[in-house]
């Protein structure tokens, strides 16, 4: 056996000479290629060359232990395998990578001088699936809190994004290494009101070694809050005889019922005609007797709300007269503009004669007067002619 096989991988097994060349080789490199795998799958590493002479090929580990010289295993590592051998071609396979085999690869071409290319292969750690600490159940409104989600064994470091239901919403991100993983964390701060009952908080992880749906954590935030009460009507204009509901709407958690039924400060006092189911006051035939101020009051343990609502029943009959009454109202209004009218009218074209007669008057003496004052004299004077020629005749 030759000593250089030797130093590289005792003689091959003890026995195996290696091939090498000087002159025939000093055009042939080993090409190879970075390899980017997922904690867990399988990496295969390629060296090639083109031409090979028969120059036997070998793949060494970052620790520059020899896996495979040609088709013989050298390490005895079970996750290793052979998958093609040849003189231009020597592949091999990593199954179950882990963080520990991330580093650079050597593959040597035996030539006189040896020949080597190296390759890097990258082993990404797959985050954990999130956490999300610090909700209370149930929060009060007013409370402050603070939601923290954390994910472990990511590599590179992975993202956490927050959302509101669909809406995304920003959130505090702290990285943290865990030697050769990283530790991610994103906080939210909250100012728990109402609105917040219900809503879904949810802390996505997005990462590069997730290829399908990024793993997430949900929480749904339940908010205590003391009722807020309106009271609704199902008429407008109550009459006697009709049928009327009251019903009282109140919002609060935990959900306050019953409600209580209040008259003028007092109960309910006929309750034959006054029925009371659940948050509904129902009048099966109104009358006078039921005017006054009906009050809804709602609780539970964190405070209590009320609303009131002013009853008047109006006489049917009494409703129709005032229709009628609107209309001859309106008939008489109706009149008096159009008198009015006509009216303005008439003394506009009365003022309007009057205007011409005074003009013509004062024209009459213009066309022998030799001023104005003149004019005027003579128009008089024509004037009183005028009345005297009509006096005699």
């Amino acid at each position: 056996c030759c000593p250089t096989c030797l130093c590289v991988f005792v003689c091959v097994f003890i026995c195996g000479c290696v091939s090498l060349s000087s002159a025939g080789s000093l055009g042939q490199q080993p090409l190879v290629q970075n390899v980017t795998v997922t904690e867990g799958e399988t990496a295969n590493m390629t060296c090639r060359v083109d031409h090979n002479d028969q120059t036997s090929l070998q793949w060494s580990n970052p620790a520059q232990q020899t896996l495979f010289f040609g088709d013989k295993k050298a390490l005895r590592d079970h996750r290793i395998e052979l998958v093609r051998a040849s003189w231009s071609e020597l592949t091999i396979s990593i199954n179950e990578v882990t963080l520990a085999d991330e580093g650079m690869y050597t593959c040597s071409l035996f030539t006189m001088p040896v020949k080597t290319a190296k390759a890097y292969l990258t082993v990404l750690g797959v985050p954990e699936k999130p956490e999300i600490d610090g909700l209370t159940k149930p929060a009060l409104e007013g409370d402050e809190i603070t939601l923290t989600c954390m994910t472990h064994g990511s590599k590179p470091a992975a993202d956490l994004r927050w959302f509101r239901n669909e809406k995304e919403i920003k959130g505090a991100k702290e990285v943290n290494a865990s030697g050769r993983t990283f530790t991610v964390t994103s906080s939210l701060q909250l100012l728990v009101d109402r609105n917040d009952d219900g809503v879904a908080y949810t802390c996505k992880v997005d990462h590069v070694a997730l290829t399908q749906t990024p793993q997430q954590a949900t929480e749904v935030l339940e908010v205590h809050y003391a009722p807020r009460v309106v009271i609704t009507h199902s008429l407008t204009f109550p009459q006697e005889g009709q049928y009327m509901k009251l019903e009282c709407v109140s919002q609060g958690n935990p959900s306050p019922d019953p409600v209580l039924w209040t008259k003028d400060g007092g109960d309910l006092p006929d309750l034959d005609r006054m029925i009371v189911e659940g948050r509904e006051l129902t009048f099966t035939a109104l009358n006078k007797t039921d005017n006054g101020t009906y009050r809804c009051e709602a609780s539970n343990h964190l405070g209590t709300s009320s609303a009131e609502y002013v009853l008047y029943v109006y006489d049917p009959n009494a409703m129709g007269q005032h229709g009628t009454d609107h209309a001859l109202i309106g008939g008489v209004v109706a009149v008096v503009v159009f008198v009015t009218l006509c009216l303005i009218i008439v003394l506009g074209r009365y003022l309007a004669r009057h205007k011409g007669t005074y003009l013509t008057n004062e024209a009459k003496g213009a066309d022998d007067a030799p001023d104005a004052d003149t004019a005027i004299i003579n128009a008089e004077g024509n004037t009183h002619a005028e009345e005297k020629k009509e006096y005699f005749i």
